[in-house]
């Protein structure tokens, strides 16, 4: 085997072994304009890329524990027959205006599935730097030796940032 081909393959074995998407997107407008869009269960409907979340249920989330409800339909991406659901919002990780991060749970799906997304921001001097990422690193086995993971490409975490920009620049 020669040298390319062996670093190669070390690099094809080290991208299988990814369980984290992380993209990020300076965007202009302040953190906490930017929050609090992401701590409304509206929030997370409106500014969705994949068309799975149908609307929201509950509060507006103030810390971790916190949870709201989303109606999903994973007709939307059309790569699994579940049809219509609901999952709960868990807050797992709040610092205000700077980390939001949650799983999605379901009484349909036990074990819990422990994925997790979130949201990090950091203050520019021209708006706030927007780092969105989706972590499957943790996933109970039962998921992950159903190879189905991950559900969602890098691509909808960038086209959900676009989407939060050009809903908070509005006005900022």
């Amino acid at each position: 085997m020669t040298a390319d081909h062996a670093q190669a393959q070390d690099q094809d074995q080290a991208a299988e072994k990814v369980e984290r998407f992380e993209v990020s997107r300076a965007i202009a407008a302040p953190a906490t304009r930017i929050f609090g869009l992401l701590c409304d269960p509206d929030g997370h409907v409106a500014i969705d890329s994949s068309g799975m979340l149908q609307a929201a249920d509950g509060e507006a989330v103030r810390a971790a524990g916190d949870s709201f409800v989303v109606h999903m339909d994973r007709e939307a991406l059309n790569d699994r027959p579940m049809g219509r659901y609901d999952v709960t919002v868990e807050i797992t990780r709040f610092e205000q205006d700077t980390l939001i991060e949650w799983t999605p749970t379901s009484p349909a799906l036990q074990p819990s599935v422990n994925h997790h997304f979130g949201y990090r921001l950091r203050p520019t001097a021209n708006g706030t730097e927007v780092t969105s990422y989706y972590d499957w690193s943790r996933i109970h086995e039962r998921y992950r030796a159903a190879g189905i993971f991950p559900i969602l490409q890098e691509s909808a975490l960038r086209a959900t940032l676009g989407i939060l920009a050009r809903t908070v620049e509005r006005g900022a």
